[in-house]
């Protein structure tokens, strides 16, 4: 690439989507499908799990817009889904009473009635017609009694619905997302899941009435959430949002090359066959299909980061070194986190080396894998507090390490004692699902997080997405944050 070819590249790296933002849609360029989330977007596809930042709450946004169904509903595999399709929200991350119970009644309508009752009369709420004396209810708890009393005229709104839907050919979906907005502590979340699970069974006996549900890989507990007759048929079928390296890099192709200032040229540079999204979207394009072979993919990249992690190979090659030391201890590296440390890459790049001849330095790579990890930190003080309390303890701690050193540690700065504590209060939502049995809970929690890797000789390993922010220390690796 010439000079002026680096800085156009680098400038693009710079604009990539705010790590905050990946879950808002704004225009079709902003909407990539990769091929492992396929099967999750057909409309009998009814459980979808993935990682924190797989996508699930931006596809629970996206799939609400009737475009995006559309462009969706264009990719093969997504059976029934269009644009015709008529999405309601049963339950998110956004306050909408008038869909929805919001997270304090919940919890008060599922002390007093089964779950599956008050997801039946979300479903039914958004059925009705009109004229329907559910309609005629003020608040959710005349709704949620209204269906508890009369199971006879629930069944006949649900039937009805469903034949003057199909008379339409229409086909209606409700999205639920954040579960764990449903409940302040474990019991209550596996109950409201339960329940969900229960009222999606339901679902399956009507032709055109579907429920999508979006849940953590970690709120799936088969003995706790599955234990009802026929919970199989829901969960042999889910659909997990995974993201393989080469899903990785698609997504920054798609981002680069539908760039408003420079997809064009990115386009042109990357080279291959690029197709609209559709007819009526002249300015987002699929990426080629060569663009999704590893292979090729890594030639391509090489041009903007330089063929290694170092001055030569023995640091590693930064196609493969970068998810690498994204993921968690399943390897499982989210596109957030990818993209903040490729966007941080560029700008460090620009600020102190500028003169440098690929579009992002090595040493640039790193820094942008530290802040990718400090926004990894900051997610885990939203969705577990209680990691990052018993994390912190662990700075300037070597890894691997011996869990017997870790146990030393928390003994002596009470870390157990005053998680109980907390807990107690009730200052801490969702609290270890094992914290009865002590340090050796705590691990199985952190294993079961992908935050925790237990090696062959029983010592603990710290993924770097997670070292780095919590300032431990490992030979070789990515420098933690100060």
């Amino acid at each position: 690439m010439t000079k002026s070819d680096t800085e156009r590249a680098r400038e693009a790296l710079k604009r990539l989507p705010e790590e905050t933002n990946y879950g808002s849609v704004s225009a079709f360029k902003d909407v990539y499908l990769p091929r492992s989330h396929l099967k999750a977007m057909d409309l009998n596809t009814q459980l979808v799990t993935g990682m924190r930042g797989a996508g699930k709450t931006f596809w629970w946004s996206a799939l609400q817009d009737p475009q995006v169904r559309q462009l969706v509903g264009l990719s093969p595999g997504c059976s029934a889904l269009s644009g015709d399709t008529v999405v309601k929200t049963g339950f998110g991350f956004e306050s909408r009473s008038d869909d929805y119970p919001g997270p304090d009644v919940l919890a008060r309508l599922m002390t007093d009635y089964a779950p599956r009752m008050v997801w039946r009369t979300v479903v039914a709420r958004h059925l009705a017609p009109q004229n329907h004396p559910l309609r005629q209810k003020s608040s959710w708890r005349e709704r949620v009694a209204w269906t508890d009393s009369d199971p006879e005229a629930f069944d006949e709104l649900l039937g009805r619905s469903d034949r003057e839907l199909d008379l339409q050919s229409l086909n209606f979906l409700i999205l639920f997302d954040a579960l764990d907005r449903s409940a302040q502590d474990w019991k209550g979340m596996y109950r409201a899941i339960r329940g969900l699970l229960q009222t999606g069974l339901d679902m399956r006996s009507y032709t055109r009435l579907r429920v999508k549900i979006f849940l953590r890989s970690d709120q799936i507990d088969e003995t706790l959430v599955a234990d009802f007759p026929d919970a199989s048929k829901i969960l042999s079928s889910s659909v997990e949002l995974s993201w393989p390296r080469r899903e990785l890099y698609g997504l920054l192709w798609h981002c680069l090359a539908n760039d408003d200032d420079h997809g064009e040229w990115f386009r042109r540079t990357l080279g291959g066959q690029w197709n609209r999204l559709g007819p009526d979207w002249d300015h987002a394009f699929h990426i080629p299909r060569e663009l999704a072979e590893e292979d090729r993919q890594r030639v391509k990249f090489h041009a903007l980061s330089g063929p290694y992690m170092g001055t030569n190979h023995r640091r590693g090659y930064p196609y493969s070194w970068i998810p690498t030391h994204l993921g968690d201890s399943e390897g499982r590296a989210g596109p957030r986190s990818f993209l903040a440390a490729l966007k941080t890459a560029a700008y460090d790049t620009e600020d102190r080396r500028l003169d440098h001849r690929h579009a992002l330095h090595y040493e640039s790579i790193k820094y942008g894998v530290q802040k990718a990890s400090e926004i990894r930190v900051r997610e885990i003080r939203e969705d577990h507090p209680w990691i990052h309390r018993v994390l912190q303890p662990l700075e300037g701690a070597s890894v691997p390490v011996e869990f017997g050193d870790i146990r030393e540690r928390w003994r002596r700065k009470k870390v157990l004692k005053t998680l109980e504590e907390d807990i107690e209060r009730e200052e801490i939502k969702l609290p270890p699902r094992h914290m009865e049995d002590g340090p050796r809970g705590i691990r199985e929690d952190l294993e079961a997080a992908g935050v925790f890797q237990r090696l062959h000789d029983g010592r603990v390993n710290i993924p770097d997405i997670f070292r780095v922010g919590y300032g431990l220390r490992r030979k070789g690796g990515v420098k933690p944050v100060r």
